[in-house]
C-alpha cells in the first residue's frame, strides 16, 4: 500500500538521482547456494511439465506442488531480494503512473514497485501464481494481477511508462530472432513516449550459453526502433538493461520531469481472474 509519507517523497523530490539507494550488502551468502539450487530444481521441474502441456499449465503445476519453487520470497536468501533492491536503483526517481510487470509470478518484485507508482499492474501466464501473489499482496490498494500473455500482443495506444521485464523470456520456447524481434517491438508499443523499461536477465561469465543468450534478448531491445538504450548495468550474475521509448521532442532521454500522460485504452479488469477481486 502507499502511504502518503512515501507518495509525497515522489512527488516532492525533484526528478533526478536513483529511485532507490543501491544495496551496500555483499551480493550474497552462503545461504544462497540454496537458492541457486532451489531454482534449477525449479526449472527442471517445469521442463519437465512442458512435455506434456503449455506453459501456463507448466507453471500452474509447479506452483501448485512447491512452495515459492524459486524462492523469491524465502528470508533466508539474500541475493534475489538484493537484486530486487538494484533493480529499483537503477530506475530514475519520477512519479510513475502506471507500471507492469511482465511474468510477475508471486509479485515479490511488483510489491516493490508499489511504493513508487499510482496503479502497478502484474501480469503472468500461470493463475496459480497469480492466485498465491493476490494472497501475499493483502493490503496493496494500488496493484492488480492478470492472467495474460503479453509478449505476443501489440496495443494500438501506450498504456504504460514503465515496463519490467525480468527473467521471463527464457521460457519462451522456441525463441528464435524472429519472434524474439517481434516481441521486443510488441512490448515497446505499450509504452508512453519517454517511458521506460528494464530488462534484466542471469548473466554469468559473459562466454557461456546463458549469458550468450541474454546478450542476444537485450541486443534485440536495444535494436527496436521505438527504443532508445539509456544504460547498461552489469551487477553480479544479472544483466540489466534500460531504455526509454523514442519521442519526437526529448532533451533528457526520459529522465526529466516531463509528466507522461497514461492512455487508458488497456484495461486488464476484463482480464481479472475470478475471485481476485
Amino acid at each position: 500500500m502507499i502511504s502518503d509519507r512515501q507518495a509525497n517523497f515522489i512527488d516532492d523530490q525533484p526528478c533526478s538521482g536513483p529511485l532507490a539507494p543501491p544495496p551496500r550488502t555483499f551480493f550474497m551468502t552462503i545461504r544462497d547456494i540454496g537458492f541457486w539450487i532451489r531454482s534449477a530444481r525449479a526449472d527442471s521441474r517445469l521442463n519437465g511439465c512442458l512435455h506434456d502441456v503449455g506453459n501456463g499449465q507448466a507453471f500452474d503445476r509447479l506452483y501448485g506442488a512447491v512452495r515459492d519453487p524459486f524462492g523469491t520470497e524465502l528470508p533466508q536468501y539474500r541475493y534475489q531480494r538484493r537484486k530486487y533492491d538494484s533493480l529499483l536503483s537503477m530506475l530514475p526517481r519520477r512519479r510513475y503512473r502506471q507500471v507492469l510487470d511482465i511474468g510477475c509470478g508471486l509479485g515479490a518484485f511488483t510489491r516493490k514497485l508499489a511504493p513508487f507508482a499510482d496503479r502497478v499492474i502484474g501480469a503472468d501466464v500461470s493463475a496459480e501464481a497469480l492466485r498465491q501473489a493476490q494472497g501475499l499482496s493483502v493490503g496493496f490498494d494500488n496493484l492488480s494481477f492478470v492472467q495474460l500473455n503479453v509478449l505476443d500482443g501489440c496495443d494500438e495506444e501506450p498504456s504504460f511508462d514503465l515496463i519490467i521485464l525480468a527473467d521471463t523470456l527464457y521460457y519462451v520456447d522456441p525463441l528464435t530472432d524472429a519472434r524474439l524481434k517481434r516481441i521486443a517491438c510488441n512490448i515497446a508499443s505499450k509504452l508512453t513516449p519517454g517511458g521506460l523499461m528494464l530488462v534484466a536477465n542471469h548473466f554469468f561469465f559473459g562466454i557461456d550459453a546463458a549469458s550468450r543468450s541474454t546478450r542476444k534478448i537485450h541486443d534485440s531491445f536495444r535494436w527496436t526502433p521505438l527504443l532508445e538504450y539509456v544504460a547498461e548495468h552489469r551487477r553480479p550474475f544479472f544483466l540489466a538493461t534500460l531504455l526509454s521509448r523514442v519521442q519526437a521532442s526529448s532533451d533528457n532521454n526520459g529522465f526529466g520531469d516531463t509528466a507522461h500522460q497514461v492512455g487508458h485504452n488497456w484495461h486488464p479488469e476484463s482480464h481479472r481472474l475470478s475471485g481476485f477481486e
